[in-house]
């Protein structure tokens, strides 16, 4: 899933402090705003997973002009791809058997095709998946 909120950047004796103030607990820091924000798109995400795994309710975005900050802050939007997320960090492969006819496997393997590789494809596309 796709998301975007505006984050709020403090910086603190030259260390910059980010959070997400619709996502509780969603905080983070970085030594410049670059790395701020980078280290933003990586909790974003992690908070975005757990809730979609817990099925916890994932609130909606408060318009940019609603957030709460001072005017030293920084506020940015950050987009988040939770599917992109999970690809990059949970590598890990499970086994699926399936079944299929007889002739469907015989003609997938004269035609040399890699049954995995041809799961994933069509499992991503049926699911609006573009990584």
């Amino acid at each position: 899933m796709k998301y975007t909120y505006t984050a709020v950047f403090t910086d603190k004796n030259g260390k910059i402090y980010a959070r997400v103030p619709d996502l509780d607990g969603c905080i983070t820091t970085g030594s410049d705003l670059a790395d701020a924000i980078e280290q933003m798109e990586d909790a974003m995400a992690a908070w975005l997973c757990v809730a979609e795994d817990e099925h916890l309710p994932i609130p909606e975005s408060t318009p940019q002009h609603n957030i709460q900050h001072t005017k030293d802050d920084n506020i940015s939007l950050i987009k988040v791809d939770t599917y992109k997320y999970r690809a990059a960090t949970d590598t890990k492969v499970v086994r699926k058997n399936v079944s299929i006819p007889a002739w469907l496997a015989s003609a997938a393997e004269n035609a040399h095709l890699n049954f995995s590789q041809e799961l994933q494809s069509a499992l991503k596309q049926r699911l609006q998946i573009a990584l």
